[in-house]
């Protein structure tokens, strides 16, 4: 079952949903989602200082990574072909038995951005704020502004909640994260990592 605005307010107010700061809720809590707000910070991918990106190589991050932060009324132009990492105002905090999907809204679909090339997921048990794979599908620029709405999350809710929940027990990678996070892939099983 997806939750409907009052579904989100009443789990909102229970306090096992939390998606903070919700600083206009008229606005923000929309008929079957919560649209969330661009945070300040980027990681920018270089691809002239490396010849490929190796995943299980944690120490090449620093050659291909930039991180940039804009001022509150300042403005990240997003390129055409360009893919950078964002990250959303707000942390949230997903319950054992809810499933989070991170969608596009459809006013900036229309200009060619997308918000998630494949992590489009919070996991039950998530907690933090959501790093967003921002691409620019267009032919010209678009000036991205610190604290516009720029995605959206849809609450499934489970017909059971989670026994292993996403978090500290199960080591998850990207728990309590703060600002874009760039890829821990090298944390995974196949690359010698425990995940």
């Amino acid at each position: 079952m997806i939750l409907s605005d009052a579904d989100i307010e009443r789990r909102l107010r229970e306090g096992d949903l939390v998606v903070e700061p919700l600083d206009d809720p008229d606005i923000q809590i929309q008929p079957a989602s919560v649209d969330l707000r661009l945070g300040q910070e980027f990681l920018e991918f270089q691809h002239a200082n490396i010849p490929c990106i190796h995943p299980n190589a944690e120490a090449e991050v620093a050659d291909y990574v930039d991180e940039t932060e804009i001022a509150e009324d300042g403005e990240y132009i997003l390129h055409p072909g360009d893919f950078v990492l964002g990250t959303t105002h707000e942390r949230v905090e997903i319950p054992d038995d809810l499933i989070a999907h991170v969608e596009g809204r459809s006013s900036l679909g229309r200009l060619a951005i997308v918000v998630h090339a494949t992590a489009g997921l919070c996991d039950p048990g998530y907690k933090g704020q959501i790093t967003l794979e921002l691409s620019n599908l267009g032919t010209a620029p678009v000036a991205l502004t610190p604290g516009m709405r720029i995605s959206q999350l849809t609450f499934t809710e489970l017909k059971t909640p989670a026994e292993r929940p996403y978090g500290s027990d199960r080591g998850s990678k990207y728990q309590d994260q703060t600002g874009p996070q760039a890829s821990k892939i090298q944390g995974d099983r196949e690359f010698g990592g425990d995940q």
